[in-house]
């Protein structure tokens, strides 16, 4: 029935998202060029309530839980697992005044109304996947703006998207390397769950009726500890809340 009420459904969100980022997109030239930072990112953040709004024209749900007293002034590393693209405008959205940014694939930095103007203005970290030193040098100046600026970060140590919500090993390099050019950065694992299922039969037809939900974990402490050490307690702390989940 899911699957059924998707191919009359999809075509609704999709318009609902594609015409939100086409909205939005000259506003986010115009606050960028004219008002700076500040009224770009509320742009952005406001275009993202939207984009998660048209979920909701599937009849799927989003819960977001942050019940941790997480300081607002500290750069912070989000390490999530990470389920479909759907992932990221929850994110962005409720983590704003985290001041999140993500790092991205070059090829998303052209083409996509909106999406590629924030990624090149917004101050992601935009990787070429096939030159490892250009990767590296990107998180590390991402790293460094996070030091300057206070802004915190979102990494999916999967390195890929789990399309059966099985969560794959985490790999640690991106998460030292923003450790290493911001050492004062704590790090926050953020459990998500069933957001692959909105994608379970691809773009077409998108899932239906089904309860997303995304829950910020108990934050690590990563002073004296290896970066590999840190990234390994949150993927068993994503994991153990997960299997959690599941048996419930």
């Amino acid at each position: 029935m899911r699957k059924l009420l998707g191919y009359i459904l999809s075509p609704i969100h999709y318009f609902l998202f594609g015409f939100f980022l086409c909205f939005f997109h000259p506003l986010q030239w115009l606050t960028f060029n004219v008002f700076g930072y500040k009224a770009h990112k509320w742009i952005v953040d406001t275009m993202n309530a939207f984009v998660v709004g048209s979920y909701y024209a599937l009849g799927n749900t989003v819960t977001f839980v942050n019940e941790k007293n997480l300081p607002i002034g500290r750069p912070i590393v989000f390490i999530a697992n990470h389920q479909s693209l759907y992932d990221i405008p929850v994110l962005i959205w409720y983590l704003r005044k985290y001041h999140a940014k993500f790092i991205s694939k070059i090829e998303l930095t052209k083409g996509i109304p909106s999406v590629s103007y924030n990624l090149r203005h917004g101050g992601a970290a935009n990787i070429d996947r096939k030159d490892a030193r250009q990767a590296i040098t990107e998180i590390g100046k991402l790293g460094s703006r996070m030091k300057e600026k206070k802004w915190s970060c979102v990494i999916f140590p999967e390195g890929t998207r789990s399309k059966d919500g099985q969560v794959k090993t985490f790999q640690a390099a991106g998460v030292a390397t923003i450790l290493k050019k911001c050492p004062e950065a704590m790090v926050v694992p953020i459990a998500i769950n069933n957001a692959w299922k909105m994608v379970q039969y691809g773009h077409y037809p998108l899932s239906t009726f089904t309860a997303m939900h995304w829950e910020v974990l108990k934050p690590i402490e990563p002073a004296g500890i290896p970066a590999d050490e840190v990234v390994r307690q949150a993927e068993n702390a994503i994991k153990h809340y997960l299997g959690k989940a599941e048996n419930a």
